[in-house]
């Protein structure tokens, strides 16, 4: 069973970075797209971004395009989200996923890691 577990987040003041890591257990993570999802209070969880096993493609929501950069590194087991500019609508739970189909996420989740940005 794979294990994903996300750090990195924190309290930010609106304009300002943080940088997401997410660290998954196995031998197989270059094999897989992996993916970052994010939930708000009493909102569905939602798309952030993906990207394929040998970051050959990227995809984003449209609401994080230009301010946040996934990135992976295979020989740590490491996917990365990098998020500048960040806006007080940023704030939720952000989540690892491996294995996304496009958009939509598959069972393997991480534990969350909480960003609040403030205004």
């Amino acid at each position: 069973q794979v294990q994903l577990v996300e750090s990195g987040g924190g309290l930010v003041q609106a304009g300002g970075s943080l940088r997401l890591s997410c660290v998954a257990s196995g031998r197989t993570f270059s094999s897989y797209t992996m993916g970052w999802f994010r939930q708000a209070p009493g909102q569905e969880r939602e798309f952030v971004a993906a990207i394929s096993p040998m970051s050959w493609t990227t995809d984003y929501a449209d609401s994080v395009k230009g301010r946040f950069t996934i990135s992976r590194d295979n020989a740590k087991n490491t996917v990365y989200l990098q998020m500048n500019s960040l806006k007080p609508e940023d704030t939720a739970v952000y989540y690892c996923n491996r294995g996304p189909l496009g958009t939509m996420p598959s069972d393997y989740w991480g534990q969350g890691t909480q960003v609040t940005v403030s205004s």
